[in-house]
């Protein structure tokens, strides 16, 4: 009965869809079948993408998906079946999703073992202390099964002029092994340099492993991974896509930054490898970037998060006592750390999650910083209540578009927030890049994922969340020094924007839910 219901509803909605848009749909589908109108076996071929495009639509509906992306999915479909039906086999599937990442997520939660057990009284004590600590660190616990440390020396790194060379300093001094995990890797200056070290490593008799995204670092040469490999470094590409075959995997990236030195040292953070990322892109300029090192016992989360990876592309298991084997005797903290994952193969979106209620618990300010913005409801309405129940709601976004549809879709949501008392900001002394959120002056995040869609359903992502950690006063003086470089967006100048600015906008809203 409930399926007969569900499937009397989705008619009702394609009817009324195509009733109030009847001129324009007839219009789109003319054009879209123009060319095929020549040919008996073009009009077949129309015929049946349409068919097919009613089929997928069917398909999302009863996936029972969040109602914006569904609508969507469902007009693209019913306005371009043969453009709409393409886009959706490369973004759209997921039941697709499900299917292949499952026995990723299935092995993960089996591994959660070798990074579990971690906490001990001192712990214990710390998170009983403050009731909103317990409740956020409680979510992070139960949705990503990973441990909170107090066992841990943070130390946060601005810009890659900060990052890079501590990165060079804590790779030569490797005995044992390195683990590097990223979404772009150039084969420039900086590029190159890093693969000195490893070459030189690796020789050395230093165990290197090496992943990089498919597609994130897909200009990457040949030759740059070749001479790694004959060096004895062991680098493989993580979800390759087989162009020009649709890939299962195109849309679901790893978009982590992870490194993993000798099981003690670790670095996170926004920063991918490339000479932009040190300020030398003319149309960039200055690269604003936040990186995280670690040092202790947090690392044993990275290292797990990476072997996970590995695994997953290779088969490899790593479980050797020696990589989980870190000393914490070294340094102790008045506050913790806890490293959370994100991705395709989790039931749920944990990052977001964990975001929200960091949102959802301030009492005096929120600090974001993201270059790519395009919250879900849960987020907007969390942001828009904060800000209206008295909380300082500050959020800063580069001044230019590094992808010109979620640049424009993010200033769609600028009316409605500053609307709601939020200080909005753009950066302008380059391009801003850093994914910060800071709650209180004492909870905070630093890590790869964004303030997008994209990053909360789609992307693999790391992020350290702080609480009470000394290295949040770095991070506030940071944002605030940021917006010293920044200037705000006023509510009444914003309006008189062009009206080509706003259908833009709109357009670039619209497209949102579909990434």
């Amino acid at each position: 009965m409930q399926f007969r219901l569900k499937i009397l509803i989705f008619l009702s909605i394609v009817v009324c869809i195509l009733y109030f848009a009847s001129p324009t749909i007839k219009f789109i589908w003319l054009m879209n079948f123009a060319f095929f109108e020549k040919s008996t076996i073009f009009r077949l071929i129309s015929i049946m993408f349409s068919i097919t495009a009613i089929g997928v639509s069917i398909i999302i509906f009863l996936e029972n998906r969040n109602p914006a992306r569904t609508l969507t999915w469902i007009i693209l479909l019913a306005i371009f079946p043969l453009f709409g039906f393409v886009f959706y086999l490369i973004f759209g599937q997921n039941y697709k999703k499900k299917m292949v990442y499952r026995k990723k997520a299935i092995n993960d939660q089996n591994a959660n073992g070798l990074i579990n057990g971690s906490e001990d009284v001192e712990v214990k004590e710390f998170i009983a202390q403050n009731q909103r600590l317990e409740y956020l660190i409680n979510i992070a616990a139960k949705q990503s099964n990973t441990p909170v440390t107090m066992n841990t020396f943070t130390k946060v790194l601005t810009n890659g002029s900060e990052t890079f060379p501590k990165i060079i300093e804590e790779l030569k001094k490797a005995k044992h092994h390195i683990h590097i995990e990223f979404y772009i890797v150039r084969n420039d200056e900086i590029g190159n340099q890093l693969k000195d070290i490893l070459i030189e490593k690796a020789q050395n008799g230093v165990k290197v492993r090496f992943l990089y995204d498919a597609v994130g670092s897909w200009k990457l040469s040949r030759n740059f991974v070749k001479d790694l490999r004959k060096a004895g470094v062991e680098i493989l590409p993580f979800s390759p896509v087989k162009i020009p075959v649709l890939n299962d995997t195109i849309n679901y990236r790893n978009h982590r930054k992870i490194i993993v030195i000798d099981s003690n040292v670790g670095f996170v953070g926004g920063l991918n490898i490339g000479d932009e990322y040190l300020g030398k892109d003319h149309y960039f300029g200055k690269w604003r970037d936040t990186h995280l090192y670690l040092n202790g016992e947090g690392v044993r989360t990275l290292q797990f998060i990476f072997l996970q990876d590995w695994y997953y592309m290779t088969n490899e298991l790593i479980d050797d006592k020696e990589y989980f084997d870190i000393n914490v005797s070294s340094y102790s903290s008045k506050g913790a750390i806890q490293l959370v994952s994100g991705g395709p193969d989790r039931k749920h979106e944990v990052i977001k999650e964990l975001f929200f209620a960091m949102i959802t618990s301030a009492r005096k300010s929120i600090y974001i910083a993201s270059p790519y913005f395009v919250p879900d409801e849960d987020i907007l309405t969390a942001l828009k209540v904060a800000a209206n129940g008295g909380v300082k709601v500050k959020i800063l976004m580069p001044d230019r578009p590094d992808k010109k549809i979620v640049f424009y879709a993010s200033r769609s949501y600028f009316p409605e927030l500053l609307e709601a008392g939020v200080e909005i900001y753009e950066y302008r002394q380059g391009f801003l890049h850093s994914k910060i959120l800071i709650v209180d002056d004492e909870i905070a995040s630093v890590g790869t994922a964004n303030m997008d869609m994209r990053s909360f359903r789609l992307n693999f992502e790391v992020t350290a969340f702080l609480y009470l950690e000394e290295s949040i006063n770095h991070l506030v003086n940071d944002f605030n020094n940021d917006i010293r470089d920044s200037e705000a967006i006023i509510f009444t100048d914003f309006k008189k924007r062009p009206i080509y600015k706003r259908i833009f906008e709109s357009l670039s809203r619209l497209m949102a839910p579909l990434l």
